[in-house]
């Protein structure tokens, strides 16, 4: 069975969870393309990685969703399993998530010199669950949706945004698992923890 990401529902909302995701390893490409196509221009360094073509020679497990993310040029961070980025030159850099269990030492070094494995930082996000087609108008309509959600309960949206999917392409549409992720703006210097508005 494929691994999940870990994390931490830290409140759930009627129609998103507010999460804390801990600090993960990703295997990463840049490449060029439409948000349709990017995931699949960068699955084969990235496939070819895990599954040995590294300079241990051994396989990696891959770790579920396949994640899209958009951030502005100014930031271009990482987050869950295939991470896809704009970086506000036309490129995307798209990533697999790796195993809980690896380190940056413990991690296979990249035969491909387009390959990177680096750790991100541990984060809060807000989530919101839906089934459709992997599509940019799909994932831009939940996500301004999530946005409009999260501000409504006291949470500010900022930083990256990502597109997660946790099923094969043959999968029916209508079957599939997909998510939207908005990181949170701190709310504190030094503090990650937001204070979200509750109802009384």
């Amino acid at each position: 069975m494929t691994e999940q990401q870990p994390y931490e529902v830290v409140q759930s909302y009627p129609t998103f969870e507010l999460r804390r995701y801990p600090a993960h390893l990703v295997a990463q490409v840049s490449v060029q393309g439409a948000f349709e196509d990017a995931g699949n221009r960068a699955f084969r360094p990235l496939f070819d990685y895990i599954t040995g073509q590294n300079e241990s020679a051994r396989p990696v497990a891959m770790t579920a969703p396949v994640v899209q993310e958009t951030a502005t040029s100014e930031k271009v961070a990482m987050t869950a399993p295939v991470v896809q980025v704009e970086n506000g030159s036309g490129d995307q850099v798209v990533s697999f998530v790796l195993p809980s269990s690896m380190t940056l030492e413990t991690a296979p070094v990249p035969a491909n010199p387009n390959v990177r494995v680096l750790e991100v930082p541990g984060r809060l996000a807000a989530a919101m669950r839906y089934s459709g087609r992997w599509t940019e108008a799909g994932y831009r309509r939940r996500l301004a949706q999530l946005k409009t959600d999260m501000l409504g309960v006291g949470l500010h949206p900022g930083g990256t945004a990502s597109f997660a999917r946790f099923d094969p392409p043959f999968k029916p549409w209508f079957l599939r698992h997909n998510e939207v992720v908005q990181d949170l703006v701190t709310t504190d210097m030094g503090s990650s923890e937001p204070r979200p508005d509750r109802a009384t």
